[in-house]
């Protein structure tokens, strides 16, 4: 899995945070979601297909 973010798509909920807090992060001064890592680990996988799903703005692709 890799999985790519559109920060100019995020509407900055936090929503992919709350799902994977292992892979998103937010920005301080936006909210704007950042990657702390693009390949999550095996155990992240249902997480961040989740975040995906939930995002608003969807700025989460997920490429499998």
């Amino acid at each position: 899995m890799h999985v790519i973010i559109d920060q100019d798509r995020c509407l900055s909920s936090g929503q992919c945070v709350v799902s994977a807090p292992d892979v998103f992060d937010q920005r301080e001064e936006d909210g704007v979601v950042t990657l702390i890592r693009d390949d999550p680990a095996e155990g992240s996988v249902d997480a961040v297909r989740h975040a995906a799903l939930v995002c608003p703005g969807r700025a989460i692709t997920v490429e499998e």
